[in-house]
């Protein structure tokens, strides 16, 4: 990992801990065991920009925020954004736009959260499905416009690119 990554890396991963710690009561709703705060998944979503490898590590890091805060099912279920994140980075290596990435993760994103509730909360798949994966839906669409905000806000003041590699880097062609 390149030091520019790691120094973004932690500084999302921190957001991501502190998201639910700080507005968790302000900006979330929870019927257990679904619960939204808002905002939580853009540290994690900007994440996916800059590596596949830094999207699952702040993934990992809003299950350790949601742990502290909201115990161990719904940090399971936030575990999962290691997951989603993971192959998120890799479309956008690959060139795939952020938009679409976001778009593609929403179905995998709540499929995995309604799946782990059914493992860990002893629920059915269909009320997992209705209660964690529309909610989750609804949840990750929120987040993915405030993201694709920040995201071109960052590009316009900063410089196409700012969150990530260069292209020629991210297909291996140039060292940096």
């Amino acid at each position: 990992m390149k030091s520019k990554e790691m120094a973004l890396g932690g500084l999302l991963t921190a957001f991501a801990i502190i998201i639910p710690l700080a507005f968790g009561g302000v900006l979330g709703i929870t019927i257990p065991p679904f619960s939204a705060t808002l905002a939580s998944h853009v540290p994690v979503m900007l994440a996916m920009v800059v590596s596949p490898v830094v999207g699952i590590m702040v993934g990992l890091g809003s299950a350790l925020g949601f742990l502290i805060r909201l115990g161990p099912v719904i940090a399971a279920r936030a575990a999962t954004h290691a997951v989603w994140a993971g192959f998120g980075g890799v479309l956008y290596r690959r060139g795939m736009p952020l938009r679409t990435v976001l778009i593609l993760m929403l179905p995998v994103h709540a499929l995995l959260e309604a799946f782990v509730v059914v493992l860990v909360a002893d629920f059915t798949l269909i009320h997992a499905l209705y209660l964690i994966g529309i909610g989750t839906a609804l949840h990750h669409a929120m987040d993915s416009v405030i993201t694709l905000g920040l995201y071109h806000s960052m590009q316009s003041l900063f410089g196409r690119k700012v969150l990530s590699v260069k292209k020629a880097q991210r297909e291996g062609e140039v060292s940096p």
